[in-house]
């Protein structure tokens, strides 16, 4: 895949430590896009459906799966207002990219000791 990139000229490292810049740029994109996105439990799955589709047209992204955490939606039922924004702690991502011969996994999750959506790479390798 990557022969075909036009970009490629312009990166100074190995395909490996391409993959998992894709990865994290992915990952970043996902978080900054969606945090504040209104979600109540009518729109959950067609946000998540959402997320999913717009990460995977773009480059070297293989797979996707976005899950919102619907405890806190549920929680808001009988609120005037019926819906919450999304927030990072509620977004659980995990997405492959593959650049040339090199897959990366990554995951976003909320991690309660750090009081904070990390995002991270699982697996770098060959494919």
């Amino acid at each position: 895949m990557s022969a075909s990139d036009p970009a490629k000229k312009w990166f100074r490292c190995s395909d490996r430590e391409r993959a998992a810049f894709e990865a994290g740029i992915k990952m970043g994109s996902i978080y900054h896009q969606y945090v504040g996105a209104p979600v109540n439990e009518s729109n959950v799955e067609a946000l998540e459906r959402a997320i999913e589709a717009g990460a995977l047209v773009q480059p070297f992204v293989e797979d996707v799966r976005v899950r919102i955490e619907r405890t806190k939606i549920r929680s808001k039922r009988g609120a005037p207002y019926k819906y919450w924004s999304v927030t990072g702690e509620m977004l659980d991502v995990w997405i492959r990219v593959r650049y040339d011969d090199v897959v990366a996994e990554a995951v976003m999750q909320y991690v309660p000791d750090l009081r904070y959506p990390l995002m991270r790479i699982v697996e770098l390798r060959e494919a």
